[in-house]
C-alpha cells in the first residue's frame, strides 16, 4: 500500500468546470482585477464575516503588505515565534524592520508566557502565526496587543477555515494574510493569497498600494507595486471555497483518528492538546515521537510519505544567527525539532491508508 504525502495529482484531476470559466474570462479580456476577483473577495469576505478581502499574489505579499499598511519600518521591531515558516520572518525584514523570536509551546504555537519580555520601546506588531492550521492563543495574544497598544497580524496563511470560540483565524488581528498555495485547503493553481481586515483605512491604503499606487489611470498618491491575484486564480479560489468546509472536515477527521490510536503509544509518542474551543483546519498534521529519524526510514520503507516541519528553527538558520541568536535561546522548539514529525493528513487519505500507517507506527514501537 502507499500512502501520499502530496495529494495534487488527485486535487487537479478535475478541471473541466474550471476550464469552462477561465474560457470565459479570456473573452472578457478581464485580466486584471475585474468581477470574477471581486467576486472571490465578497466570498471570502462573508466566508470569514468580515468586511474587507483584497487578493493578493501570494501569502508572503499579503504578510509585506500588511506590515507596510501599518507603516512598519526600519527600527522597528516585530515579535513571533521562532519555528514558522520563513515567509513570516522575510516579510518583516523586508519591510526593513527586526524580527523578534519567541519560543514554541507544547502545541508548537507560539509561548504567550514568553512574549511580554520581548516587548520593547520598540515593539510595533506581533505576528501571531496559526501555524499547521491550529490556533495559537490569539485571545491571550490580543490581550497583550491591547495592553501595549501594539499592532496584531495575525499569518492565518496556513490555517484558513480554523477557528477560535467559532470565530474565524485572521478575523481577530486589525489586519491579517492569507496563502491559497496548492498544498493549502483552500488553494488556486499556482500562487495566490488574501488580506483580510474590517479597516476600511488599511484597505483602501493596500488596495492603492498594490496597484502602483495610483488614484486613477492618471494620478498616483504614492509609490506603490504590482500585486495582484490573477482573475483566473480567483475562479479557481472561488470554486474551491465552496469545499474548503468539507475539505476541512475530512483533515479533521483524519487528524483524530491519529490522535485516538497514537495518543495511545504514551512514552513514545506526544500528542498536541486540542482546546475544545479551538477547531483546527490541518495544513499539516505534526506530533512529537521518539526516534523519529528512524521512525521516519521505517515510514518510508513502508510506502508511508512523511515530512518534518522543521528540523532546523529560525533562530538558527543563518540570517537568524546574524541576528544575534544561538543554540540555546528557545529550548522548546530547538527540542521539537528533534522530535516532530508531519503525516499525511488530507481529504484523499481513504481508512485503508490511515490504519496502515496507524499500523505501521505501532508496529515501530512494539517490534
Amino acid at each position: 500500500m502507499k500512502v501520499n504525502y502530496s495529494y495534487l495529482h488527485q486535487q487537479f484531476n478535475d478541471i473541466d468546470k474550471h476550464l469552462n470559466d477561465i474560457r470565459l474570462l479570456v473573452k472578457s479580456t478581464e485580466f486584471t482585477f475585474g468581477k470574477y476577483v471581486n467576486k472571490f473577495e465578497n466570498e471570502f469576505s462573508k466566508f470569514l464575516n468580515i468586511k474587507h478581502t483584497i487578493g493578493m499574489n501570494n501569502g508572503t505579499d499579503a504578510l509585506i503588505l500588511s506590515l507596510k499598511s501599518l507603516n512598519i519600518k526600519k527600527e522597528d521591531e516585530v515579535i513571533t515565534v521562532c519555528n514558522t515558516f520563513y515567509a513570516t520572518v522575510g516579510a518583516i525584514v523586508a519591510v526593513g524592520a527586526k524580527p523578534v523570536f519567541v519560543d514554541s509551546d507544547e502545541r508548537y504555537q507560539m509561548n504567550v508566557e514568553n512574549i511580554e519580555n520581548k516587548i520593547s520601546k520598540k515593539t510595533k506588531a506581533i505576528i501571531a502565526v496559526h501555524w499547521g492550521g491550529s490556533p495559537c492563543d490569539i485571545i491571550k495574544i490580543q490581550k497583550l496587543c491591547k495592553k501595549y497598544k501594539i499592532y496584531l497580524i495575525e499569518d492565518a496563511c496556513p490555517a484558513t477555515g480554523a477557528e477560535v470560540n467559532n470565530k474565524k483565524c485572521g478575523t481577530f488581528g486589525i489586519v491579517n494574510a492569507f496563502s491559497m498555495h496548492p498544498l493549502k485547503p483552500l488553494h488556486v493553481w499556482g500562487d495566490g493569497g488574501a488580506i483580510a481586515t474590517n479597516n476600511t483605512k488599511i484597505n483602501n491604503f493596500i488596495r492603492t498600494y498594490q496597484n502602483h499606487g495610483m488614484r486613477n489611470r492618471d494620478n498616483i498618491e504614492f509609490w506603490g507595486i504590482n500585486n495582484r491575484l490573477q482573475p483566473f486564480q480567483a475562479i479557481i479560489a472561488s470554486r474551491v471555497l465552496k469545499k474548503v468546509n468539507n475539505y476541512i472536515k475530512q483533515r479533521n477527521e483524519v487528524a483524530k483518528l491519529f490522535d485516538k490510536y497514537l495518543s495511545e503509544l504514551d512514552g513514545y509518542i506526544k500528542v498536541p492538546e486540542r482546546p475544545k474551543e479551538y477547531k483546527e483546519a490541518y495544513q499539516l498534521y505534526i506530533i512529537s515521537v521518539k526516534n523519529r529519524n528512524r521512525l521516519i526510514k521505517y515510514l518510508h520503507s513502508n510506502n508511508i510519505e512523511c515530512k518534518i516541519h522543521y528540523p532546523i528553527p529560525l533562530h538558527l538558520q543563518k540570517p537568524g544567527m546574524k541576528l544575534g541568536y544561538k543554540k540555546g535561546d528557545f529550548p522548546i522548539a530547538e527540542r521539537q525539532a528533534k522530535e516532530i514529525i508531519t503525516l499525511p493528513c488530507h481529504q484523499y487519505l481513504n481508512k485503508n491508508q490511515i490504519f496502515y500507517t496507524i499500523e505501521k507506527i505501532i508496529n515501530f514501537y512494539k517490534k
